[in-house]
């Protein structure tokens, strides 16, 4: 049996979409294109971080992949691999994890490219431009192949470069300054092989 793919005029059209599966779809120009699983060492790299976060935060403010971010452009939506939320989204997000541009952008959203120049130039490039765009305040680009951490800050509507860490150095958030890691701590499993 021929199985048709659903085409979407609006976001609020494909926020209703439900296929009865777990898949994480982003939409492009109005069709579905699901997410491929996440590497191993992007979930680590993810999960650490989530748990020195959630350590200063509380566990209610870090989510993980599954939060999906509406972008203006193409695609509509984004899956960053780690978020940090505000107080009132907690409330917001209870019935769906999605933060709609109508809301207050969450505080900090981190990425862990994945290999690939195309993945590369996802992350270093058009998410850069969205998340920018979104008014999201602070901007990780984790590396795990040059293990750099590139910690960018909104001024002015634009992302500016507090730093680009690696090694020992401690890594700057300009929102958490009470965090203490190194990046050799956030690719620490990754020495391991």
């Amino acid at each position: 049996m021929l199985q048709v793919k659903p085409r979407f005029q609006s976001f609020e059209e494909y926020l209703s979409y439900d296929d009865g599966t777990d898949k994480l779809y982003e939409l492009f120009n109005g069709e579905l294109i699901e997410m491929p699983p996440e590497s191993g060492i992007n979930v680590e790299i993810a999960t650490f971080l989530l748990i020195q976060f959630a350590s200063l935060l509380g566990y209610q403010r870090v989510r993980g992949h599954g939060l999906e971010l509406e972008v203006r452009g193409e695609p509509r939506n984004r899956y960053p691999d780690l978020t940090i939320i505000r107080e009132e989204h907690i409330q917001q997000l209870a019935k769906r994890n999605t933060i709609r541009l109508s809301m207050l952008p969450p505080l900090l959203v981190i990425e862990v490219v994945s290999p690939g120049e195309l993945q590369r130039d996802r992350d270093f490039i058009a998410k850069r431009s969205q998340y920018q765009d979104c008014g999201i305040p602070e901007y990780w680009i984790i590396d795990p192949e040059t293990k750099t951490i590139l910690v960018l800050q909104l001024t002015d509507k634009t992302y500016t470069e507090v730093g680009n860490f690696y090694s020992d150095d401690l890594v700057i958030s300009p929102q958490f300054t009470q965090l203490n890691l190194k990046a050799s701590q956030i690719f620490a499993s990754l020495n391991q092989d």
